[in-house]
C-alpha cells in the first residue's frame, strides 16, 4: 500500500508538467500496472488480430517473441521489429504515422511540442490502456542523455487519435496492433523494449542532405546506433558518456 501510494504521489507531483496530455500521467491502469506487476490491466486491449496473427505466422515468428521499434520522422514511419532467434531481429511490419509535431531535431524543453529522438526503453508500467488518446506507452523521456543536457518534459508517447503536441500520434487501428505487439512481448517474458527515434533514415544520401543542419553533429551520434543495427539485426545496449551515446552489441 505504501508503494502504491508513492506512485500517485509522484503522479500527482507530475502533473504539472505537460506533454501530449497531463491526463495521460498516472491514470488508473498504469498504477494498478506499476503497483501489482499484473498484465491483466495493461492487456484490456492486448490481443492481436486474426489478420495479425497470420501475418505473424506467414513470416515465421513468434507472437510473444521480443520486439523491437524504429521511428523515423521524416518518414513519418514507425518499425516493429521481432526477435527471431538469438536476439536476431526482422522486421515484422511498418506503420505509417499519422501525426507528429515539432520540426527535426531533438525536444529540448517542456512546452516546446517537439517530438523527440534518441534511444528510449519501455517497460510494462509505461503503457496505459486508459489513456485519454486511447491507448500509449510512454517513451520514457528524458533518458540520461537528455537529463545531460538539462533538457526537460514528461509524458511523450505513441498513442492512438491521430493528435499530437510533442507525441507520435497514430490511428487506433495502428496503435491497438502496436499496443498488443507490445503485450505478447510483455508476456512472453520480454522486460523491456527499445525505441530508436531518428530524425529520418540515416543513411549517407540523407546525412549530406542534412550535412549544414544545426543538429548535424548530434544526428552523427545517433547514426552509430543506427548503423549497428543496420549491419547487425540486432539491438545495441546504449549507454552515455561523456554526454555522448555510446553503443556496443553482445555476445550471440
Amino acid at each position: 500500500m505504501n508503494r502504491l501510494m508513492g506512485l500517485i504521489l509522484n503522479a500527482v507531483m507530475m502533473l504539472g508538467m505537460v506533454g501530449c496530455s497531463t491526463e495521460d500521467i498516472g491514470r488508473v491502469g498504469q498504477l494498478t500496472y506499476a503497483a501489482n506487476s499484473e498484465l491483466e490491466d495493461i492487456g484490456r486491449v492486448g490481443q492481436l488480430t486474426d489478420a495479425a496473427n497470420r501475418e505473424l505466422l506467414a513470416k515465421g515468428m513468434r507472437t510473444d517473441a521480443p520486439i523491437f521499434m524504429r521511428i523515423f520522422k521524416n518518414e513519418a514511419e514507425l518499425e516493429v521489429w521481432k526477435d527471431i532467434g538469438g536476439g536476431t531481429y526482422a522486421l515484422f511490419k511498418t506503420f505509417p504515422i499519422c501525426a507528429w509535431s515539432g520540426n527535426l531535431g531533438p525536444k529540448q524543453r517542456e512546452g516546446d511540442r517537439q517530438a523527440p529522438e534518441g534511444f528510449y526503453v519501455v517497460a510494462p508500467a509505461q503503457l496505459n490502456p486508459r489513456s485519454k488518446f486511447y491507448l500509449s506507452f510512454n517513451l520514457g523521456y528524458p533518458n540520461a542523455y537528455d537529463r545531460s543536457y538539462g533538457r526537460t518534459g514528461s509524458a511523450l508517447m505513441v498513442h492512438g487519435d491521430c493528435s499530437s503536441r510533442g507525441c507520435y500520434a497514430m490511428t487506433n487501428p495502428q496503435i491497438e496492433e502496436i499496443y498488443a505487439l507490445a503485450v505478447e512481448a510483455f508476456r512472453g517474458g520480454q522486460g523491456q523494449f527499445n525505441v530508436h527515434a531518428f530524425p529520418f533514415r540515416m543513411h549517407e544520401i540523407n546525412m549530406t542532405k542534412h550535412s549544414s543542419h544545426r543538429w548535424i553533429d548530434y544526428w552523427r551520434n545517433l547514426k552509430q546506433g543506427y548503423d549497428l543495427f543496420e549491419s547487425s539485426y540486432r539491438v545495441p545496449s546504449v549507454s552515455v558518456l561523456n554526454r555522448r551515446y555510446e553503443f556496443t552489441l553482445g555476445d550471440r
